[in-house]
């Protein structure tokens, strides 16, 4: 009894000192992670095969993988020097980008920890050009270094109960880590924390927007590719749009962020 108190005591004092000292970029909000950086970033690179070796990547030689991994070169290049001068470094520190294209008609794009990149041919129709592709990767993009990944599993392994690390449930539960880490990084279902991913998303929107500026593609774009993506038709919302806030409040959101995102505009 004592020894879970005491490492109660010691996982609330861990949980004060992240949320006291970790920051996100640009937005500044304060977060928890609990779990090791490095440790996300391995679990995200052995995900990231197995996900590549079930659906194989399109060909270098493809247009398509160009296009992606071009955009990809200067998103991570500008949000790489940002962070830097900004003292913010450390939040790519260790990122291996790797940009890949999968031929799948979903309409959804994701960014892992590390930088490792997919986005489905499902969605080329409705970003239509250089900017709204650059839209969609620099969300998330941001995602990955806002560590909304790490910040969700870090909820989803306290939740496990007192006391609870990765290293531990990984060795009782390892299927129930596998879950958690692919349910946290937005690949796969939910954890029954929307209102939470929702928060997320709107940080991605505007983080997005300052690497889309400076890499040097016009944000002004992105309220119009959202408004394609709301009226993509369906009974259900693309994957993309899943636990994303409302239409209306983010283009009432895009627009009020917009005049900070165009000071880093430069075409």
């Amino acid at each position: 009894m004592k020894r879970t108190l005491v490492k109660s005591a010691a996982l609330l004092a861990a949980i004060v000192l992240v949320q006291a000292c970790a920051k996100v970029p640009i937005t500044g909000r304060r977060q928890m992670n609990l779990v090791g950086e490095p440790e996300i970033m391995a679990m995200a690179s052995t995900q990231y095969g197995e996900f590549l070796g079930a659906n194989p990547p399109l060909p270098d030689s493809d247009q398509r993988v160009r296009q992606v991994r071009a955009i990809g070169r200067k998103l991570a290049e500008a949000a790489t020097t940002f962070l830097n001068d900004n003292k913010a470094g450390d939040r790519v520190a260790g990122f291996t980008w790797e940009f890949n294209v999968v031929n799948d008609n979903t309409v959804n794009a994701w960014c892992m920890p590390g930088g490792k990149v997919v986005v489905y041919t499902g969605i080329l129709p409705v970003t239509l050009n250089d900017a709204g592709l650059a839209v969609v990767m620099g969300h998330e993009i941001a995602h990955a270094i806002a560590r909304h990944g790490n910040e969700r599993m870090s909820q989803a392994i306290a939740l496990q109960g007192a006391g609870m690390t990765l290293e531990v449930l990984t060795a009782q539960n390892p299927g129930l880590t596998r879950d958690i880490f692919l349910q946290s990084m937005g690949i796969g279902s939910q954890l029954g924390m929307l209102a939470y991913s929702r928060k997320h998303e709107t940080e991605a929107d505007k983080m997005g927007l300052v690497f889309m500026a400076l890499a040097g593609y016009d944000p002004r774009e992105a309220p119009k590719f959202w408004q394609r993506m709301s009226q993509g038709g369906g009974q259900a919302p693309p994957e993309l749009l899943s636990t994303h806030p409302s239409d209306e409040t983010r283009m009432r959101d895009l627009e009020n962020y917009m005049p900070e995102a165009l000071k880093y505009y430069k075409p």
